[in-house]
């Protein structure tokens, strides 16, 4: 398994399988074109498995952090650390832009997202069920 940044189309079709829905090509190609919009995309050889999106979000008294948008992992990879390695590559991603941390909500039922989450390093933030990581 390898994990690339989604430059193109191609790479965001590639992944089609992991999202919920079909992709729009106008939406996709807009997120692409947005300063700040990242998706990540793991292969297993040439077929797309699963992706991960973030968004840099900054707040004038906060800073830019990395927003986990969304995680998706086609079901015959689900369970094989596919999510886990795409959480720790935006994680990365997310430190070389210079983000003080990630963050996620979820819900607390969704285990194996919780499971995902926890396992790249983030911590349960409690009540907000918030999974957050910080890297200052």
């Amino acid at each position: 398994m390898f994990i690339k940044r989604a430059t193109s189309m191609a790479d965001i079709r590639a992944a089609e399988a992991a999202f919920d829905q079909e992709v729009i090509p106008q939406a996709a190609q807009r997120f692409l074109d947005e300063p700040g919009h990242h998706i990540l995309v793991a292969f297993d050889g040439e077929r797309g498995v699963g992706f991960i999106s973030g968004v840099e979000t900054t707040h004038p008294d906060k800073g830019t952090e990395m927003f986990l948008y969304e995680l998706g992992v086609v079901e015959s990879h689900q369970g094989q650390g596919v999510g886990r390695s795409l959480i720790e590559a935006l994680s990365t991603l997310a430190r070389e832009c210079g983000c003080f941390g990630m963050w996620v909500l979820t819900e607390r039922t969704n285990r194996a997202a919780m499971a995902a989450y926890q396992a790249a390093g983030g911590t349960d933030a409690g009540d907000s069920v918030m999974i957050d990581w910080q890297f200052r």
